[in-house]
């Protein structure tokens, strides 16, 4: 949990009972047991700690019930952490972006995803990828089936509990979400889009792909963006990125963009270093005197004079710029190329334009013209853990840059919309019954679906059968429903599955059941075994005439 501050612990807590400085032996026998009570509650609070920050200022710190008074406010404020960190929950969240200059995936990208990391592990990986190859006979081809770089990334993640929640493309840019089975029933509303910026807007090489959701109630916002490059193009790149993000969604009741509660702009932005030139900016580099560099990145000077980029944050550049390197190297352009009439080609001035900015929609705690805390609480908080870029990636010549955020959350939706069981014993011996039941403001549908997972599956569609809620209901009351399926689609070798109920209303999977075992069909087994005994008895031909010799 990241930690919270006094005046959060200040606005959340419940009412303390603080009669006066010489009671404070008395306070401590009695703190485990105070309650809210309500904004008049926090009123009386802020009262007593006032008269208590004024009694504060008359006490020596020599003076025994100075010690006395630290002690208190200490076992105070890790009452009130209990008490948040009962209603706030930490969602883990890595971010890759990656110009993979229309490369194949790497043999590993352990390291990439953080998979060794001896922390806890990730609730969700948000991976954007740029320049993926989009030649026409291999864009046709991923339009049919996954793009190698989707199979690949799924077939890492989901042997560790992720699937592929959704995914955008717009020819070479490529943006994947993956997420942890326990989320699905709490996110919900997922939308895509994509951005032309290219050719005015008539072609997709440059742009930007997003992904939105609601997360545990809150509105999420992914957007991977291909801004133009070469130095020159500054403002190009700010009239692009400002286009992309007033994009709007298409459907009802969906934010814009900037109105979601948190916003995720990453990709290569190719923002590159102004002014310096390739030599002292290489020095730099070599002496690991990033912040030199800083105030000449273009991004940092715009984030200054534009509006629509001064309430973005960004980590600190703590890292080498991430273009433009040799092949399978760390080091920085040595092309000696000949282009047009037999000219070298200009070496690349390195740059960092692989970035990862985020946005918190009201991120300043607003106070009141008395100077109190406003009773609205700020319910979602990111906070940066890491920002780095991986060297030993070298099939580009951008290295990968990864963000690990934590974001803090309380919890808008507890309770799923639908809950879901496997009825009684389930083998495909005979036709099974699955039992479910929907909250009251479900806005269930014809097209709702039940599908039969293998516990490790990758994707919404990778369903082994399903059934239609309403085609194959067999009973219904008040409480919950059952629907079949029938003994013909249900695997013979059996194994560990689950059930998922995908609303189309929702896009989403708004319910899953707990993992469960499908028994093997003995009937096919006895007989399999049969047959293989019989084969056995049974001596072949040319063995019988082997043994004459």
């Amino acid at each position: 949990m990241a930690s919270f501050s006094s005046d959060d612990a200040l606005q959340d807590s419940a009412a303390l009972s603080l009669n006066d400085l010489e009671s404070l032996h008395n306070f401590r026998s009695r703190s485990a047991s105070f309650s809210s009570t309500g904004s008049s509650g926090r009123l009386q609070l802020r009262q007593r700690v006032a008269q208590l920050m004024a009694c504060v200022e008359d006490i020596s710190s020599d003076d025994e019930i100075h010690e006395e008074v630290s002690r208190t406010l200490d076992e105070a404020f890790l009452i009130w952490g209990k008490k948040l960190k009962d209603k706030w929950n930490e969602f883990r969240l890595h971010l890759v972006t990656w110009n993979v200059g229309t490369a194949s995936p790497p043999p590993d990208v352990t390291s990439l995803l953080q998979l060794d990391s001896l922390g806890p592990a990730m609730d969700m990986y948000v991976i954007g990828l740029q320049e993926v190859n989009s030649r026409i006979t291999n864009f046709l081809s991923d339009l049919a089936f996954d793009d190698p770089w989707s199979i690949f990334f799924m077939t890492v993640l989901s042997p560790l509990g992720y699937i592929k929640l959704s995914s955008v493309r717009m020819q070479g840019l490529l943006l994947l979400i993956f997420v942890k089975h326990v989320h699905l029933p709490f996110i919900r509303d997922i939308h895509t889009h994509y951005t032309r910026t290219g050719l005015y807007g008539y072609w997709g090489n440059k742009g930007g792909v997003t992904i939105r959701m609601s997360l545990y109630g809150h509105t999420v916002c992914f957007m991977n963006c291909h801004l133009p490059a070469h130095m020159e193009n500054t403002e190009q790149r700010l009239d692009d990125f400002e286009k992309i993000l007033e994009m709007q969604f298409e459907g009802e009741n969906i934010p814009s963009t900037l109105d979601h509660d948190v916003l995720f702009c990453f990709g290569d932005l190719n923002f590159r270093i102004a002014d310096y030139g390739i030599h002292f900016v290489r020095e730099s580099i070599n002496n690991k005197r990033y912040n030199l560099l800083w105030d000449k990145d273009q991004l940092n000077m715009a984030k200054k004079k534009e509006a629509f980029l001064q309430e973005f944050i960004e980590g600190p550049l703590q890292f080498k710029p991430t273009y433009k390197f040799d092949l399978y190297s760390d080091v920085y352009d040595t092309r000696e190329q000949k282009s047009l009439f037999w000219f070298n080609e200009k070496k690349r001035k390195p740059a960092w334009t692989d970035r990862i900015l985020w946005r918190v929609k009201n991120l300043c705690q607003h106070t009141s013209k008395e100077g109190e805390f406003s009773e609205e609480e700020q319910t979602i908080s990111v906070t940066l853990n890491n920002y780095i870029s991986h060297m030993s990636y070298g099939i580009s010549d951008h290295k990968p840059v990864t963000g690990t955020f934590g974001l803090e959350l309380k919890p808008l939706l507890t309770d799923p919309l639908v809950t879901l069981n496997a009825e009684g014993e389930w083998s495909a011996e005979h036709d099974v019954v699955i039992s479910y039941s929907a909250v009251p403001e479900f806005p269930s549908s014809a097209w709702d679906w039940i599908g039969l997972f293998k516990v490790a599956f990758r994707h919404v569609n990778d369903c082994v059968t399903y059934t239609w809620v309403e085609d194959d209901e067999i009973s219904s009351n008040k409480d919950s429903k059952q629907v079949y399926m029938s003994a013909a689609e249900i695997p013979d070798m059996g194994g560990e599955f689950l059930l998922c109920y995908y609303s189309n209303s929702l896009r989403s999977i708004v319910g899953i059941s707990q993992p469960f075992q499908i028994q093997p069909n003995r009937t096919l087994i006895e007989k399999d075994l049969t047959q293989e005994e019989s084969g056995w008895m049974q001596k072949p031909d040319n063995l019988e005439s082997h043994d004459e010799f």
